[in-house]
């Protein structure tokens, strides 16, 4: 039994922290704010705080460190399900192997490469692949083989892969082919709700599950993402849980995560449950993703279609830095709706291009920037830069230059009026004269045809 987990200690935490002295609170958001993160003992206690000052406070301190570490820029992405054919049967997902009602699907790579132009079509420039577990069709091959077909089929510049644990070597064949960040959720940190939730399939290993980080490293991937699927068990222990193991290996590996996830549990069409085990609410969502982002404050926050509009604009200012838009669930949804075949409901259908004017009037500047896996800032180099608050030196003109890229390819008239704007004012943020004036050349670049230009 791997025991990177300690359960008996987070209940521990949690039963000490339910008294929360007020003052106590205060230090540890002022503590917050230098950027350095914060101890799980110091997490355990802000995630009991309960609505009132405290908790704006916890917000207000949220956003600071947002803008400290990664300025007002909003990474998008969309995702590309290859395949919904799966040999587990984990009770929460439309993809389990006992859901009769699901049609099943399983792209060729001509198929694939429909998608992916599909998703370029729209503007984006970054994918999240992804696929259920049926080895023998959905193993390394289908993948590696789906990343090259996407990558020479256009201008697709960054595949990060969602897929379910693997052998060394087989992760060594994700990084030869390009992979761009691993992403993998344990799910839930609870090993009694894991096995219940999990209760066939290769998936209802829990070692070998939280174990894949460590195979990915040693494979020479070190870019990762992690997340709990939040409403399988109560999020306080969840959070701590998924803390504790970033802890362990950032220890080991000399690299925390460069993504956090935070997808909470939706209905599926025949899923295996008949409500929501632990319902998080709303409240208690942005307090989720505000905490996350004063534990970690180096990593990228990011929110999926799970969520309403509103929600989502909200969460743009508590710490979320990286979003889906546009979004389809199912194999072939870009190119040719199917029905039955999603593996969760999405909430927020707005298109890419909506979500670029909404990024706008919000203040944000949208980013479709893909430079730090090209420039080899990833791993330690990337924490290196993150944790000293130095990321943004490089995000701020890079998600200029991709966005004005975009505005130009895809952007309706609208759009490009609200974007230049959001451009002229990122442009007067940057505080480095040199890297500035930069930027205002490689802008000029970009509009006499050039593209994909970074620093």
């Amino acid at each position: 039994m791997v025991d990177y987990i300690n359960e008996e200690l987070i209940f521990s935490l949690l039963e000490k922290s339910k008294k929360v002295d007020e003052s106590e609170i205060k230090e540890i958001i002022n503590k917050a704010k230098n950027c350095k993160g914060l101890s799980l003992e110091e997490v355990a206690k802000l995630l009991y705080v309960e609505g009132g000052e405290l908790l704006d406070e916890i917000f207000d301190a949220a956003r600071y460190v947002k803008n400290k570490v990664y300025g007002k820029r909003v990474v998008l992405f969309a995702p590309l399900y290859t395949s919904n054919e799966c040999t587990n049967n984990c009770l929460y997902c439309g993809f389990r192997r006992d859901n009769k009602e699901l049609h099943r699907k399983t792209l060729s790579l001509d198929e694939i490469v429909t998608e992916a132009k599909a998703i370029e079509a729209q503007g984006h420039k970054r994918i999240l692949l992804i696929c259920g577990e049926y080895p023998g069709k959905t193993g390394v091959k289908h993948l590696t083989d789906a990343m090259d077909a996407v990558y020479k089929c256009g201008d697709i510049r960054r595949i990060n892969v969602e897929a379910a644990p693997m052998k060394i070597e087989e992760y060594r064949q994700l990084k030869e082919h390009g992979i761009g960040t691993y992403v993998i959720f344990q799910e839930t940190y609870n090993r009694d709700v894991y096995k219940k939730m999990h209760p066939v399939g290769l998936k209802a290993d829990f070692d070998w599950r939280i174990t894949a980080i460590d195979r990915a490293f040693e494979a020479g991937i070190d870019d990762v993402g992690v997340g709990a699927l939040l409403g399988l068990y109560d999020y306080r222990f969840e959070v701590l849980g998924l803390l504790m193991h970033i802890d362990a290996f950032e220890k080991k590996y000399g690299v925390g995560p460069h993504t956090i996830s935070v997808p909470r549990l939706r209905p599926a069409l025949g899923w295996g449950l008949d409500e929501i085990p632990y319902l998080v609410n709303d409240d208690d969502f942005r307090k989720i993703v505000a905490v996350y982002r004063l534990a970690v404050p180096y990593t990228g926050i990011i929110l999926s279609t799970r969520e309403s509009p509103k929600l989502r604009d909200e969460l743009l200012s508590l710490g979320v830095s990286q979003i889906s838009a546009g979004s389809k669930t199912s194999p072939g949804g870009y190119a040719e709706e199917e029905e039955k075949a999603d593996q969760f409901e999405v909430n927020d259908h707005r298109t890419l291009n909506q979500m670029l004017e909404t990024i706008c009037d919000n203040g944000y500047i949208p980013s479709f920037c893909t430079a730090c896996y090209r420039r080899c800032r990833t791993g330690e180099a990337f924490m290196e830069y993150a944790k000293e608050g130095e990321i943004h030196e490089f995000c701020q003109p890079n998600a200029i230059l991709t966005f004005k890229e975009n505005l130009m390819d895809y952007g309706t008239d609208g759009l490009r009026t609200k974007g230049q704007e959001i451009i002229n004012k990122a442009l007067d943020e940057i505080e480095d004269v040199n890297i500035r004036k930069s930027t205002v050349e490689k802008l000029k670049e970009i509009e006499g045809g050039k593209r994909d230009i970074y620093f």
